[in-house]
């Protein structure tokens, strides 16, 4: 196991080389300058050329780029450093470690609530193929599938908001200070994000476990006479569950672009919302810094999926 972790971890290295790279360069080819911003901010104009110049130099942003992401990457890999903010003057880690927490909570709770629905349903549609409850559990999936996230808390915002005068409480509690209040304020978005994410992932569950079903040895199992509830739980699931795992690994991504579109919804001070502003005033250093943090996130959790395998099947061995 030891062997296999350090293997994986020096693999990570290139892959988040690369990736900050891609971060790097791509955000610069956003359409749109911050010196124009900055400059008709002030009220300076943008045709001078000498306060372009001199503003630029301010910035750090007149060297050219290959220099600019040396030096980025080295404050990065030598003190973890990811620059200030070209806007406030701030360490754009000190902004991330904010709303960092927000975003986590979001994303968190979304997981639990969808693996909570999902895969109990997602047994209980292949223990009973074909009856009433099958079909009922493959509707609401497929009506996951089909009904955008965003829409639905654009709805839940609006809606109640028109009809009863009630909106979902948007004032942000920390959790320590009043864990009640905390999961008033994240329980609805949290909800909506998860019934989105729980739609494919009972799916895959129900699928998985048609197919195990079906195999000799849970047939043998029948024939010996034990319990349903022993063949379901002790012989099936871990086998169907592995490639509901390996799901809940490709979800990842799309649950952190989920939470930037919740989080705007329901004004939550989380990472998508620093992403967002970030992006509509073309502030490099937070976007490049969000986006590399998003990409070790996902490389991490999907180590954490890979040891998991170890976990469901015997057949898995990493201390080869």
């Amino acid at each position: 196991m030891y062997n296999y972790l350090i293997r994986r971890l020096l693999a990570m290295v290139p892959t988040l080389f690369f990736a900050s790279i891609i971060c790097f360069s791509v955000v610069r080819m956003v359409p749109g300058d911050i010196l124009d911003l900055m400059l008709t901010e002030n009220d300076f104009g943008s045709g001078d050329p000498k306060t372009r110049a001199d503003l630029q130099v301010a910035l750090g942003i007149d060297k050219p780029i290959y220099v600019q992401y040396g030096v980025w990457i080295t404050g990065i890999v030598t003190r973890f450093d990811f620059g200030n903010s070209l806007w406030q003057n701030t360490p754009v880690i000190d902004d991330i470690v904010e709303r960092l927490p927000t975003t986590f909570e979001l994303g968190l709770l979304s997981l639990i609530i969808a693996l909570i629905v999902a895969i109990p349903i997602g047994i209980y549609s292949a223990v009973r193929q074909e009856t009433l409850w099958d079909y009922v559990g493959r509707t609401v999936s497929i009506l996951g599938l089909a009904v955008p996230s965003f829409w639905l808390g654009t709805m839940v915002v609006l809606l109640p908001a028109i009809w009863w005068g009630w909106s979902p409480p948007v004032e942000m509690v920390p959790f320590f200070e009043d864990p009640v209040g905390n999961l008033q304020v994240f329980i609805i978005p949290s909800m909506i994000l998860g019934f989105s994410l729980s739609a494919v992932t009972m799916r895959m569950t129900r699928t998985m476990m048609l197919e195990v079903l079906r195999q000799d040895y849970v047939r043998t199992a029948w024939a010996k006479g034990l319990k349903e509830r022993v063949v379901v739980m002790r012989h099936a699931l871990k086998n169907a569950l592995i490639p509901v795992v390996t799901l809940i690994g490709l979800l990842v991504p799309i649950l952190i672009g989920g939470t930037v579109i919740i989080e705007q919804i329901f004004i939550l001070p989380g990472m998508g919302q620093l992403l967002l502003d970030a992006v509509s005033s073309r502030d490099y250093p937070i976007i490049t810094g969000v986006f590399l943090i998003i990409g070790i996130a996902v490389v991490f959790i999907n180590l954490a999926i890979d040891i998991c395998y170890g976990f469901l099947d015997p057949k898995v061995r990493y201390d080869q």
